[in-house]
């Protein structure tokens, strides 16, 4: 705990300048009177009274806040008010208090807690052996959501609340999160998608030894133009058309019967699993991807060049077309690099169909940008811890850093305004398949 000096332990009372007061009715923020709190903040600064930290002004508010909903609860149950003669016929009473240190978002606060004789007192605002308040597992979960380690959170509360927590407690917090994880990753999902992205993170798992490991995110856009995580899946290195095609029917099984596309980066047994289970689902390859592991075959010199060759083919009005600029560009470069060329013609089958659409679907399929910005806030959480010691640890930093998105609301805003073109346009070119989500 950090010092704090006498002076500037001001009592409460001695800061309002009167007696303390019985607890104020409810009402919310708007039953506060302004001018209570304008003289009390002022009065504060005068004594020379500290707002955050330990005995600070909101360590002191939250102290009585706390007390007067304890002595609200044992009224309660007792039945009477305190010094009320009804508790003199020798019933159960109040037996005095406790104190007891509890973690608060405003760092730690003494509270005293009202005892009965009989001692059947249950207090709820604060239970027995409870030492944090709720929002101090808010604040924890939110931390480690962001990317900070156990370490990181715990010089955090340390430094900034004058709080010491163990790493194991932080632990602890953050494992809450686990059986929300299971709730959501078994959630009913919508009957159809007109789009759903599917990408990989790679975090290092210590499993006898530490190895990357893929973690498979399912990206939707819905009816309406929001988007919606489906789930997460652990890959162990059998991600062939068997594994595809089990992560498939679990989706399916909890209410899809309706994919318009999938996108992927050429994930390997996956054009046949999303046959399978949809099979008037079209399976597109990410454009993007497909440039980026192309570059990764071409001298460094001959960047631009290949990008502006392989331009004239994703760019194509046609299939027809696309083929055309794709021979010219193998007759230039695939001396050369041979590789590029096979890994054009490898993807060719799930790289076409997007090339029958009008431009609105083009640009909202060719890529998978709709999940780089989830991508984005995993890469970041994932590579703060290093590496995991088992699956369900990386899977749960996976998943509190996706619930930790968009915050405000005004991502989903966005999404909703970018993507209703594209859904007009998959109106028609689906021919009602889409009407059929909106039902």
């Amino acid at each position: 705990m950090t010092d704090v000096m006498p002076e500037q332990m001001v009592d409460l009372d001695v800061v309002l300048g009167e007696e303390p007061a019985d607890p104020a009715p409810a009402g919310g923020l708007d039953a506060v009177d302004e001018q209570l709190i304008a003289r009390l903040a002022g009065r504060a600064r005068e004594g020379g009274l500290q707002l955050a930290g330990e005995g600070g002004l909101l360590a002191q508010l939250t102290k009585r806040l706390v007390e007067s909903a304890l002595e609200g609860e044992i009224t309660d149950h007792l039945g009477y008010d305190r010094h009320d003669v009804a508790g003199r016929d020798g019933g159960n009473s109040r037996n005095g208090h406790r104190a007891k240190t509890v973690l608060t978002e405003v760092g730690p606060v003494e509270i005293e807690v009202p005892r009965d004789r009989d001692a059947t007192f249950e207090p709820k605002i604060v239970a027995k052996r409870q030492r944090r308040l709720s929002g101090v597992d808010e604040l924890v979960i939110s931390l480690s959501a962001k990317g900070l380690t156990t370490g990181e959170v715990q010089a955090h509360l340390a430094e900034v609340y004058g709080a010491e927590v163990s790493r194991q407690t932080i632990s602890t917090i953050t494992d809450k999160v686990i059986e929300g994880m299971a709730e959501w990753q078994n959630r009913p999902l919508d009957p159809v998608y007109p789009v759903v992205f599917i990408d990989a993170i790679n975090v290092k798992i210590r499993d006898g030894k530490v190895a990357n490991r893929p973690v498979y995110v399912a990206l939707a856009v819905t009816c309406e133009g929001h988007r919606d995580i489906l789930g997460l899946w652990a890959g162990d290195g059998g991600e062939g058309a068997k594994y595809w095609l089990h992560v498939l029917t679990e989706i399916k099984n909890r209410g899809v019967n309706d994919v318009l596309m999938v996108v992927c980066d050429g994930l390997t047994g996956l054009p046949d699993a999303v046959t399978a289970t949809w099979p008037a689902t079209i399976t597109q390859t990410c454009v993007v991807h497909l440039l980026r592991n192309s570059f990764r075959y071409a001298g460094r010199q001959h960047f631009d060049a290949i990008a502006k060759a392989l331009r004239p083919i994703y760019t194509a009005p046609t299939e027809a077309a696309a083929m055309e600029r794709f021979l010219e560009f193998c007759e230039a470069w695939g001396e050369r690099y041979p590789a590029i060329v096979r890994l054009w013609e490898n993807a060719w089958a799930e790289f076409v169909p997007f090339l029958s659409f009008d431009a609105e679907i083009r640009k909202i399929v060719c890529t998978t940008n709709a999940i780089e910005s989830v991508n984005a806030r995993i890469r970041r959480a994932v590579k703060a811890r290093g590496h995991f010691p088992n699956e369900a640890a990386a899977l749960k930093c996976v998943y509190m850093a996706i619930m930790s998105l968009d915050p405000t609301g005004q991502g989903r805003r966005r999404w909703s305004i970018r993507w209703k073109p594209a859904l007009n346009a998959f109106d028609i070119a689906f021919d009602g398949r889409l009407a059929a989500g909106r039902k």
